[in-house]
């Protein structure tokens, strides 16, 4: 499941899970717990550093607040043992925030709070590793849609990255754990975390692109990627949207968080190639999960094409 690509600084990425087939909500579960939660670090001078590098980030820029944020703690993978069963896959999300990323994953002693594991969890056990979330959304005339980011974004300024964001825990009445503990309540808040990363991306599409949910596909499911600099995680989904390419762009004029960039391009794969040589590594992450699913379009597509003429 797991695949590294090697690039140069913050290109690098590693696939942490790969679903070229595509998985539908009805393929996709959560499991919410604290169990899944950031380890702090035993050494205190480091966990002490945290709020340090908040609070000059808080100086730096007033606009900053602290919101919660789904924390990745790894997944289960499910292909059954019937061919005809649906691949499931179980995501294990935790609670994380915004202050305990920016003093972890981006501090700029970062690696300090990773240890020495092939386990990719434990690895991380330390780090908010907060969940992102990614679209590769595809025109009505097979265009996929890149923004490039504003100069003024904390991380990758002007840097190339699909339409996306984070699912959010206040969307789905998640402030703290508290009030969660018996099964039934369990099931009823996996259930709305469940669908709140499907719907989540949806909002990040329409509020950064422009373009109405009516004209967006429901989500699928592709795989998620992890930014090897500053161990970050990401979600990525696939959406066809109805509208052709310029039609988006019109569009694009008005987008609501317009300001976190200066550019949407509408590209071919072959443009998007050479773009991603400058797209943060979770994102190209994303580019080398998006191909996956074309390859594996084209591999069943070849195998039903041979099975007409055999049949014919």
């Amino acid at each position: 499941m797991e695949e590294k690509i090697s690039c140069d600084g913050g290109h690098e990425f590693k696939l942490l899970l790969s679903c070229p087939s595509g998985l539908s909500p009805s393929q996709v579960s959560v499991v919410f717990d604290e169990a899944y939660d950031r380890i702090p670090h035993s050494d205190s001078s480091l966990e002490h550093s945290i709020s340090e590098i908040w609070d000059a980030r808080v100086q730096q820029s007033s606009s900053l607040y602290n919101g919660t944020k789904f924390r990745y703690g790894g997944y289960n993978f499910d292909v059954g043992n019937d061919p005809k069963q649906q691949p499931h896959v179980s995501l294990q999300l935790g609670l994380t925030d915004y202050r305990t990323f920016v003093g972890t994953n981006l501090s700029p002693i970062w690696e300090r709070y990773l240890v020495p594991s092939e386990d990719d969890c434990i690895q991380c056990q330390h780090t908010s590793s907060p969940l992102g979330n990614g679209a590769v959304v595809e025109t009505s005339d097979k265009k996929i849609l890149v923004l490039q980011r504003s100069n003024k974004v904390g991380e990758f300024p002007g840097y190339f990255v699909f339409p996306g964001g984070h699912p959010e825990p206040q969307e789905v009445g998640i402030i703290s754990h508290e009030g969660f503990q018996e099964l039934n309540q369990c099931r009823t808040i996996n259930n709305k975390v469940s669908q709140e990363m499907f719907d989540s991306i949806v909002r990040e599409v329409v509020e950064e692109i422009g373009a109405p949910a009516d004209s967006l596909s429901s989500p699928i499911f592709i795989g998620i990627s992890r930014r090897v600099m500053n161990v970050r995680p990401t979600a990525f989904f696939f959406i066809k949207c109805n509208l052709q390419s310029d039609e988006i762009q019109q569009l694009y004029s008005s987008a609501q968080d317009g300001f976190e960039s200066t550019q949407l391009y509408a590209v071919s794969m072959s443009d998007l190639e050479n773009m991603a040589s400058k797209m943060p590594g979770c994102h190209r992450g994303g580019f080398a999960l998006y191909k996956l699913m074309v390859q594996g379009q084209k591999k069943t597509f070849h195998v039903n094409e041979l099975t007409c003429r055999y049949a014919s």
